[in-house]
Protein backbone atom coordinates (compact mmCIF):
# COMPACT_ATOMS: atom_id res chain seq x y z
CA UNK A 1 0.00 0.00 0.00
CA UNK A 2 1.47 3.40 -0.93
CA UNK A 3 2.28 6.07 1.60
CA UNK A 4 -0.30 8.74 2.28
CA UNK A 5 0.76 12.23 1.28
CA UNK A 6 0.71 15.21 3.61
CA UNK A 7 -0.93 18.35 2.24
CA UNK A 8 2.01 20.72 2.55
CA UNK A 9 -0.14 23.84 2.47
CA UNK A 10 -2.05 22.55 5.50
CA UNK A 11 1.14 21.48 7.28
CA UNK A 12 2.46 25.04 7.05
CA UNK A 13 -0.70 26.46 8.61
CA UNK A 14 -1.69 23.86 11.22
CA UNK A 15 0.03 22.02 14.04
CA UNK A 16 -1.16 19.33 16.40
CA UNK A 17 -1.07 19.93 20.14
CA UNK A 18 0.02 17.28 22.58
CA UNK A 19 -3.56 16.24 23.23
CA UNK A 20 -4.31 15.83 19.51
CA UNK A 21 -6.16 19.09 18.85
CA UNK A 22 -5.25 21.25 15.86
CA UNK A 23 -3.74 24.66 16.49
CA UNK A 24 -4.10 27.37 13.82
CA UNK A 25 -3.11 31.01 13.47
CA UNK A 26 -5.70 33.76 13.64
CA UNK A 27 -6.65 35.53 10.46
CA UNK A 28 -7.25 39.28 9.92
CA UNK A 29 -3.87 40.15 11.44
CA UNK A 30 -1.62 40.90 8.48
CA UNK A 31 -2.68 44.27 7.09
CA UNK A 32 -5.03 47.23 7.68
CA UNK A 33 -3.92 47.22 11.30
CA UNK A 34 -4.20 50.97 11.91
CA UNK A 35 -7.98 50.87 12.18
CA UNK A 36 -8.01 47.91 14.60
CA UNK A 37 -7.85 48.50 18.32
CA UNK A 38 -4.85 47.38 20.36
CA UNK A 39 -7.02 44.93 22.26
CA UNK A 40 -8.24 43.37 19.03
CA UNK A 41 -4.71 43.10 17.59
CA UNK A 42 -3.44 41.50 20.80
CA UNK A 43 -6.25 38.94 20.69
CA UNK A 44 -5.52 38.19 17.03
CA UNK A 45 -1.89 37.37 17.86
CA UNK A 46 -2.97 34.31 19.83
CA UNK A 47 -3.32 30.89 18.24
CA UNK A 48 -6.73 29.26 18.01
CA UNK A 49 -7.89 25.66 18.35
CA UNK A 50 -9.64 24.33 15.25
CA UNK A 51 -13.38 23.77 15.53
CA UNK A 52 -14.22 20.08 16.18
CA UNK A 53 -16.34 19.94 13.00
CA UNK A 54 -13.23 20.47 10.87
CA UNK A 55 -11.09 17.88 12.68
CA UNK A 56 -11.78 14.98 10.25
CA UNK A 57 -10.69 17.14 7.31
CA UNK A 58 -7.57 18.30 9.14
CA UNK A 59 -6.62 14.75 10.09
CA UNK A 60 -7.08 13.68 6.45
CA UNK A 61 -4.79 16.48 5.26
CA UNK A 62 -2.18 15.72 7.94
CA UNK A 63 -2.25 11.92 8.20
CA UNK A 64 0.97 11.58 10.22
CA UNK A 65 0.62 14.61 12.43
CA UNK A 66 -1.91 13.73 15.10
CA UNK A 67 -2.87 10.92 17.36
Amino acid sequence: MPKMRTRKSAAKRMAFTGSGKVKIRSNYNSHLLTRKSSKRKRRLQMDKILDPGFMPAAKAMLPYGGK
